[in-house]
């Protein structure tokens, strides 16, 4: 019984994490901006946001 609602959960946590399709967030160190990439296309995808320590230590180099 428990093993089967442990087996349940999994399952669904899986599958709440391939519904989006692999993505992998990295940030641009030109801009500091965050941006997902397909690994089946490579295409970037910008998310509009910013990756505040990155700022951060842009502001701090001369």
């Amino acid at each position: 019984m428990i093993i089967g609602i442990l087996l349940a959960i999994l399952v669904v946590q899986y599958v709440a994490n391939t519904s989006d399709g692999p993505t992998t967030k990295l940030i641009d160190p030109a801009t500091c901006q965050i941006y997902e990439r397909d690994p089946a296309g490579g295409d970037r995808r910008y998310l509009d946001e910013f990756d505040q320590k990155c700022l951060d230590l842009r502001a701090l180099a001369p």
